[in-house]
C-alpha cells in the first residue's frame, strides 16, 4: 500500500488533507482516485489507514479507517553528528542512516573538514536537498517519523549537544578494546537518547578526541580496519540497530 506523510495539522477528526507535491504524484503518477486505499503517517509515529474521498487539483481528501502506532522506530533516539564529507557522500550517509533508524542528523565542521559552506544560500539549498533525501528514505523504510536534518554546527557545539544526551560515543581509529565497545552497544537500550560523533575524511585530531573525553563523550573502536567516513557511521548504526530493535 502506498505511504505518504502529512503535518499533524492536516489531520482533523477522521479526515486527512493531502496538499503539495504529493497531490500530483497520487493523482497523475499513481492515478489513484476515490475509493483507493493508502497509508498516511503524521510524522510523529502514527499510521492512518485511509480511503480516498475526493481528488482535486490542489488537494486530496481522505477518510481515516483505522490508526496504528508505527512499529518501525527504535526504542532509543539516536542523533548522528556527521563530520562533513566531500561531494555527494553526505547524501548516501543520510539515506542509509535514515533506513537504519537514526532520529536526527547534524552535519559538523571539524578541524579536518575540507568542505566549506560559507555561502548561506548554498547551505540552505543543501539542507533542503538533504531533508528531501531523508523524507524519501523514511517513506521507503516505512519510518514513523521523518528524521530532521539540522543546520551545520561546529565541533564544539556538537559536543555541547552530546552532553545533553544520556550517552555519547565517538568512534576513533586509535581507540582500543572491542570487548568494551560490545558492552557499551549492548547497554544502549537503557538510555533514551544516544549521540554518535563521526569524523570527516581526514579523521579527528588528537586535541578533538581529548576535548570529547573532557565532555564525557566516549571513544569506541569499530575494529582493526580503518573505515571511511561514509562507512563508519553506518557501521556503528547497524550495531546499534541490532541492540535496540524491538522484539
Amino acid at each position: 500500500m502506498h505511504r505518504f506523510y502529512v503535518a499533524p495539522e492536516q489531520v482533523q477528526d477522521n479526515k486527512i488533507s493531502i496538499i503539495g507535491s504529493d497531490v500530483n504524484h497520487i493523482k497523475n503518477v499513481l492515478r489513484m482516485s476515490s475509493g483507493d486505499k493508502l497509508i498516511i503517517c503524521n510524522g510523529q509515529g502514527k499510521d492512518c489507514y485511509c480511503i480516498i474521498d475526493r481528488v482535486d487539483d490542489k488537494e486530496i481528501s481522505c477518510n481515516i479507517i483505522s490508526e496504528l502506532i508505527t512499529d518501525t522506530e527504535l526504542i532509543t533516539k539516536i542523533t548522528l553528528f556527521q563530520g562533513l564529507p566531500k561531494k555527494d557522500k553526505m547524501e548516501l550517509i543520510i539515506q542509509k542512516a535514515v533506513e537504519l533508524g537514526v532520529h536526527e542528523i547534524i552535519p559538523v565542521m571539524t578541524k579536518r573538514v575540507i568542505v566549506k559552506l560559507e555561502d548561506k544560500k548554498r547551505e540552505e539549498k543543501k539542507l533542503e536537498r538533504w531533508q528531501a533525501i531523508a523524507e524519501s528514505a523514511a517513506k521507503q523504510s516505512h519510518r514513523g517519523i521523518i528524521p530532521k536534518i539540522r543546520p551545520v554546527i561546529s565541533y564544539d557545539k556538537a559536543l555541547e549537544e552530546c552532553s545533553k544526551m544520556d550517552i555519547a560515543l565517538i568512534p576513533y581509529e586509535n581507540a582500543e578494546g572491542i570487548t568494551r565497545t560490545r558492552e557499551i552497544i549492548a547497554s544502549l537500550s537503557k538510555y533514551s537518547s544516544v549521540g554518535v560523533v563521526i569524523g570527516p575524511e581526514g579523521g579527528f585530531e588528537e586535541t578533538e578526541i581529548e576535548l570529547a573525553l573532557e565532555r564525557n563523550t566516549i571513544p569506541i573502536t569499530l575494529g582493526r580496519r580503518i573505515l571511511r567516513t561514509e562507512t563508519a557511521g553506518l557501521a556503528v548504526l547497524s550495531m546499534m540497530m541490532l541492540s535496540l530493535e524491538k522484539e
